[in-house]
């Protein structure tokens, strides 16, 4: 896929399904994946390699029970993305819904996802998780 946007849109429509098998196909082999955040969820980490982001889904799956999720504006050169988004989500187990907005950073190379790095509102996770 040349289109940069159309890739990352097309990955967040895998992630919508929830169809890991495409996500992971969509990245390199020595991808490396990065969640900041300072609130100590297990997510909160670097994956390298598709085997390794297939268990940060598993943490986040976990942790999260995602009731919405919005990727809302593209931000695109010609190797890179960056997304503005939102979403609403459950902290399990304590059950506590928070809303937050959050960046997502995207390199390309190749026609697939080398680098990908994201933060939210720790804050807002962490108010869920009191």
């Amino acid at each position: 896929m040349n289109d940069p946007v159309a890739l990352i849109q097309a990955l967040y429509a895998d992630f919508g399904r929830g169809d890991l098998p495409a996500i992971l196909a969509r990245l390199t082999d020595d991808v490396s994946w990065t969640f900041h955040g300072s609130i100590g969820l297990p997510y909160m980490r670097t994956a390298r390699g598709p085997a390794e982001v297939a268990r940060w889904f598993g943490q986040v799956a976990e942790a999260d029970g995602i009731q919405a999720f919005e990727p809302r504006e593209f931000f695109a050169g010609p190797d890179h993305v960056t997304v503005l988004g939102w979403e609403r989500t459950q902290a399990l187990p304590a059950g506590r819904v928070f809303e937050t907005e959050w960046v997502h950073l995207w390199s390309l190379r190749g026609g697939k996802v080398a680098r990908f790095v994201g933060m939210f509102d720790t804050a807002a996770v962490a108010a869920a998780r009191a």
